[in-house]
Parts: C-alpha cells; sequence; structure tokens
C-alpha cells in the first residue's frame, strides 16, 4: 500500500474532507516551512550564528532531514502528569535512555525533556541528537494541587549539557502568567545569548475559559493570541495544541462580560469551522509562519493513536504548521510501536501527495 493510501485509510470517512480542503486564508500570505527555512527565514532575525546552527541541526537531523519539517519526541510528563501515572503503561520509560532511545528508534529531529533525563544522559546521547531541555514545569505533589509553571534548573545548565535549543510553558490566562510570561523572556533572551533555539508551549489556563458548558481552552481565536504572545518574546518554535473549537473572545464577552478585543472578521474572513482553517490562523498569528508552528499530539487513546496521531500531522501540514510534537502516544507503549507511530506521523510530512491546502 502506498503512503497516500495508509494516510487515506486511516483519516477513515474524513480523508475527501481534509485531504482537499482548501483554506480561507491563502497560502500565498503564509511563510511556509521548507529545507532552507533557516537561511530563508531565521537568518534574516536578530538570531545569532549559534542559534542558527543549531536550529540548522534541528532541521538536518531525523527522518524528516532537510524537509523542513520536525518531529520532536516529548517526555516531560514525569513532572507535568506525575511518573506513577505517565509511565505505569510502560514502566520501561522510567529509565531515562529508554526516552532517548525512542526518539532515535522513531526517527524525531530532537528529544525534548526535563534536566534529570536529558542531564542523565548528556555524556552518551548530547552528541547524536538535538537536545531540547524544558526549562520549567506544573508540579502536581503540592496539597491541594496548584497549577503554576515553576523554574526546575537554569538556562546555563542546558548550555552546560550540550543542548540545542530549550522549552518552557507559559499558562496564559493564569494569575500567574505575567511572573510566567516574565521569567520566560528573560530565559529565551539568555539562551538566544548562548546559542541555543527557543520553544515555547503556549497553553491557556484558567477556569473562565469553560462558558456554558463549553470548553474554550482550545479555541482558534483565544490559542492563536497565545501565539502571537509567544512569538513575541522570540519563541523560535511554538507548540500549540490543536483547536478544537473557535468564539472564545464571543463567548467570554457574553453577558455583562468584557474581556480583551476581537474583531468578528477573525470567525469570517479569517477563519472557518473547518479544522485546517481553524489551524491556519494559529499558523497566521505566529508572524504569519515566519515562526515555526508545532501542534501537540495528545493524549494516548490506546487503539485509535495512530490514526489520531495522522490526523492532526494532516491538519497541521496542510494548515502551513512545522511538524508535530508527540509524546504519549508514542512512549506508553512497547518501543517498536512507538517507533512505529512516530514514523506514522513523519510520513505524513514525508508525503508530496499532501498538500498545503
Amino acid at each position: 500500500m502506498s503512503t497516500i493510501d495508509t494516510i487515506t485509510d486511516l483519516l477513515g470517512d474524513e480523508a475527501d474532507d481534509l485531504l482537499e480542503h482548501k483554506a480561507v486564508v491563502d497560502t500565498g500570505m503564509l511563510t511556509l516551512p521548507g529545507g532552507d527555512v533557516v537561511d530563508r527565514v531565521y537568518a534574516d532575525t536578530d538570531r545569532g550564528n549559534r542559534v542558527l546552527g543549531n536550529l540548522e541541526r534541528l532541521i538536518q537531523h531525523g527522518r524528516l532531514a532537510g524537509s523542513g519539517y520536525v518531529s520532536i519526541l516529548p517526555v516531560d510528563q514525569g513532572i507535568e502528569h506525575s511518573a506513577g501515572a505517565s509511565f505505569a503503561p510502560n514502566p520501561a520509560y522510567f529509565d531515562p535512555e529508554n526516552i532517548i532511545r525512542l526518539a532515535v528508534e522513531g526517527g524525531c529531529n530532537a528529544v525534548a525533556s526535563t534536566f534529570g533525563v536529558l542531564g542523565a544522559t548528556s555524556r552518551r546521547w548530547a552528541h547524536k541528537i538535538p537536545f531540547i531541555v524544558k526549562l520549567n514545569h506544573n508540579e502536581l505533589l503540592t496539597h491541594p494541587n496548584s497549577y503554576d509553571q515553576i523554574s526546575f534548573g537554569t538556562v546555563q545548565q542546558a548550555y552546560d549539557m550540550g543542548a540545542a535549543g530549550v522549552g518552557a510553558t507559559i499558562y496564559f490566562g493564569s494569575e500567574e502568567s505575567n511572573r510566567q510570561l516574565i521569567e520566560v523572556a528573560h530565559d529565551f533572551a539568555e539562551a538566544h545569548r548562548l546559542g541555543m533555539f527557543t520553544v515555547l508551549w503556549c497553553y491557556l489556563r484558567n477556569s473562565a475559559f469553560k462558558v456554558d458548558g463549553t470548553d474554550y481552552h482550545t479555541a482558534a481565536d483565544l490559542t492563536a493570541q497565545a501565539n502571537h504572545l509567544g512569538v513575541t518574546i522570540e519563541a523560535d518554535i511554538i507548540k500549540q495544541k490543536l483547536p478544537e473549537t473557535n468564539g472564545g473572545y464571543r463567548a467570554l464577552n457574553s453577558g455583562d462580560s468584557s474581556y480583551g478585543k476581537l474583531d468578528e472578521t477573525i470567525y469570517t474572513d479569517l477563519a472557518s469551522d473547518h479544522p485546517i482553517d481553524l489551524c491556519r490562523y494559529q499558523v497566521l498569528n505566529c508572524y504569519a509562519g515566519r515562526m515555526g508552528l508545532i501542534n501537540s499530539g495528545g493524549a494516548s487513546s490506546g487503539a485509535s493513536d495512530k490514526a489520531e496521531a495522522v490526523r492532526t500531522a494532516v491538519v497541521n501540514k496542510r494548515a502551513g504548521g512545522m511538524g508535530l510534537i508527540s509524546g504519549r502516544k508514542a512512549f506508553q507503549r512497547p518501543m517498536a510501536e512507538g517507533a512505529d507511530l512516530l514514523h506514522a506521523i513523519q510520513d505524513v510530512y514525508l508525503c508530496d501527495e499532501v498538500t498545503i491546502a
């Protein structure tokens, strides 16, 4: 079976809709990924030569080398979701080296993880696959649970272990977001000074974002604004959840409430209800694609994981995104199956028949 036939089969009833959709926002408005993206796009920025070199190393590594797309294995769930909850389905990943081996076997461009995981393996692996050190985490042992991103180390530590890049999360919309924004902006400036690229997990977190039974934490308009804030502090790559709805600003401005600023053409001229259009609006807010958008693979659902991951990759690629970052779907199963799932994601970006919408 050809690659496009496999992709079509995994997409099922959505295949025609996802593979043939024409986006509302014209592709000509975007800067698209490509093997020359460092020379064509990032070289025009204020990033130094060492940052450009590490971005080039990222782009030229793994099965997607030279395509301009990236496939990253992120495993920071031992902190974010507790090690027991994350690794119980496959206890092999309590051992940090197996995380790195999965990224290598899976043909990934890079592996993103904690100071501890990457520090424990850096002598053996940091020169073999690009490391992205996650600087901050949400710690879930405090009682009652609190939800905040706090620093677990320094940018200098990431540099000293040979990392190519650093990552961080900001919970936009939370009470702590202003402090997180200041901290991460400072860390990203230091990372760039030392020659590492930056990846920002642009997540929303506020109970007020759930209105009348609808959860707007993955609304295209709100997540896209988080993306825009992320590229403003010079994130080189934005990680965002795939949008599942729209109209967050509308919902939060209903009744007597007032929230933010909006223009109704967001929902008419710049997007539709189609998943590719929702994702393209996210890309548009990453400086029209100048800074790459990678979407997350989401939680493991079991047997449907490969189909879900391929669907997300198709939406991201056709929207103009830069790739996928998928963790739990890959590491919560035997290594060979996890590597196969990562390959299936990468095949979408290697398949010429899956075009920009």
